[in-house]
């Protein structure tokens, strides 16, 4: 059985033994639970081919289906993606940490499969604004993550709803029963552009009143 540990109305001691006790888990290849903002995930080292692909097969996730990377900061992000325009930066300024997802060109050499055997040379980064995820990403580095939900289900906002077996993962961070929200906007930078590919918590007028020349296809 995974590990459960509870948040709720934690002390500032337990939620540090708690940040210790994850990155244990993360660094001796375990994929684990963590509560993100509208819902729950799994999480593990994105440098870690077999945790990832573990979260590929609790989910069920089809063949080539590449997870998403979290990090705390521009910062962290700069060590995984090439250099960003100056708009890019903005963006990224304004709405992390928050629900901003945003595809980068991959830093060459980098030594992760999250999914594509590296054939796309991209990665979708986002940093997420929840205290638990942040604190532990400060010290973990990047992590891989997806929904802990199975594909196409709805998102596992009570942990009395998750569908696996418990022995499947490390350990559980029971944050209570989650407030349903939207989804991330999803944006994707490339060399001189910034592409919207889906709108979700942060709107298009938002992201305009930022940088006008943002272009938006038919969605």
């Amino acid at each position: 059985m995974a590990e459960r540990i509870s948040l709720v109305n934690s002390s500032d001691k337990q939620f540090s033994e708690a940040v210790d006790t994850a990155l244990r888990y993360l660094r001796s290849g375990e994929v684990i639970i963590a509560a993100a903002e509208h819902g729950y995930v799994y999480l593990a080292n994105a440098f870690d081919k077999d945790a990832v692909n573990a979260i590929q097969i609790l989910r069920a996730n089809p063949a080539a289906t590449t997870l998403q990377v979290l990090v705390c900061d521009k910062k962290m992000a700069s060590g995984v993606s090439t250099a960003l325009t100056v708009q890019q930066d903005a963006l990224l300024e304004k709405f992390w940490p928050g629900l901003l997802s945003v595809t980068v060109k991959a830093q060459p050499g980098l030594t992760w499969n999250l999914g594509d055997d590296r054939r796309l040379g991209k990665v979708n980064l986002r940093a997420p604004n929840r205290n638990f995820i942040s604190a532990l990403l400060e010290q973990s580095g990047p992590l891989a993550t997806s929904s802990a939900a199975l594909v196409g289900k709805p998102t596992i906002l009570d942990l009395n709803t998750l569908n696996i077996y418990e022995s499947d993962v490390g350990a559980i961070f029971d944050e209570a029963v989650l407030p349903a929200g939207p989804l991330s906007t999803w944006v994707e930078f490339s060399e001189n552009e910034i592409t919207l590919q889906r709108v979700g918590a942060i709107s298009l007028e938002k992201l305009q009143a930022l940088v006008p020349t943002i272009s938006a296809p038919t969605l």
